[in-house]
This record gives C-alpha cells, sequence and structure tokens, in this order.
C-alpha cells in the first residue's frame, strides 16, 4: 500500500497535501492508499479523502475529540479505520477504542518530519499492543511509522508490528526497488525468527 501523510500546519508543525493530490495518485496507482490524518478537526476531512480514493484513514488519538464518533465516520464511508498514538501517548489511552478499529498506528517518532531517528521506547508499545490484541482476541492490524530501516525493522517485526511505513529507509538514497526489497528482506527474516 502506498502510506500518504497529511499534516495541516497546526496538529504537527509542518504542512503537506490535501485531497487533491490523493485523488491525483489514486489515478496513478491501484494499490490502497493508506492516508494518515495528523490534522485537527480530521472528522470534517474524511468524506473529502475518501470520495479522493482513501481506502484507510488513520487519526490521532491526540487530535480527536470524540475519537469513537469519528472511527465510525470513517466505516460509514466504506474505509478502513485506524487510530494514531504519539511518542508519549500511553497504549491504555486506546483501551475502550481497540475493539472498533482495524489498526493502530505507533509513531516511533514525533509526526511532522521524515527523517528522524527511532524512538526505542515504542517497541514496548508495539509489544504491549499485541498482547491486548491476544488477550482480548480482537483483530487490530499494528503499524509503525517513524525510523524504520534496516537497523530498526527487525526489532519493530518481531515486538508485533505487521505494516510497516518507510520513508527515508526507501527515497533517501540510491534506488528506492532496491532499497525496498532490502526492507522486505528483513522483514521477512524477522518474522520466520519470531515464529
Amino acid at each position: 500500500m502506498l502510506h500518504v501523510d497529511v499534516m495541516d500546519g497546526h496538529f504537527v508543525p509542518n504542512i503537506t497535501i490535501g485531497p487533491a493530490v490523493v485523488a491525483a495518485l489514486r489515478k496513478y496507482v491501484q494499490v490502497p492508499l493508506d492516508v494518515h490524518l495528523m490534522i485537527e478537526n480530521a472528522d470534517d476531512y474524511i468524506p473529502a479523502f475518501i470520495d479522493a480514493g482513501a481506502n484507510w484513514i488513520s487519526v490521532h488519538q491526540e487530535a480527536c475529540v470524540h475519537l469513537d464518533r469519528v472511527v465510525q465516520h470513517i466505516h460509514s464511508r466504506g474505509a478502513l479505520a485506524g487510530v494514531v498514538i504519539n511518542p508519549a501517548t500511553p497504549v491504555g489511552t486506546l483501551a475502550d477504542i481497540l475493539d472498533a478499529v482495524d489498526y493502530v498506528l505507533v509513531m516511533s517518532v514525533n509526526p511532522g518530519f521524515g527523517g528522524q531517528t527511532f524512538i526505542p521506547r515504542s517497541l514496548g508499545k508495539i509489544r504491549h499492543l499485541a498482547e491486548l490484541r491476544a488477550q482480548r482476541n480482537l483483530h487490530y492490524r499494528i503499524e509503525v511509522d517513524g525510523g524504520i530501516g534496516l537497523d530498526t525493522i527487525t526489532e519493530v517485526v518481531q515486538a508485533g508490528a505487521e505494516i510497516l511505513v518507510a520513508g527515508n529507509a526507501v527515497f533517501g538514497r540510491g534506488d528506492s526497488g532496491h532499497n525496498v526489497q532490502q526492507l522486505l528482506q528483513a522483514a521477512r527474516s524477522a518474522t520466520l525468527q519470531k515464529a
């Protein structure tokens, strides 16, 4: 899938793209679009992003006053709903929403800028989410965004992550296709080691 970071310059100190760019991407890619809304008032923009072609939409727990309503809104429009937590937000804040989401995105860097270093305590959050999923017989997937590279991917996968967002590790230098293949190989190897 293609992960699309949407930033509003308010919730995070950067401004990126909106629904028009998502619509343009949809014309050229057939893979699911995983739209990560790092914005305030996300509920107001859900219809526009889904109409533009988003298949998955994630919103930040920290930015949504009525998180359950936002998750229901995403589902009502036919998309998969995810909830995101920042590095300083405990997993426990999601206790009452985990049964309603399709995935949980753990930010392993502070949101807003690419190329940051992975925050190691994120591994504990990933493990905690995997344990809660097993204990409560839930089915959400665990996604991780930030600092994913060949030096971090094994630990992240072994902690329980299933979806990895890689930007700098793919596009930072060298051939992006080759970089993706190396990351996939490392992730598969880590999955086999875990089993």
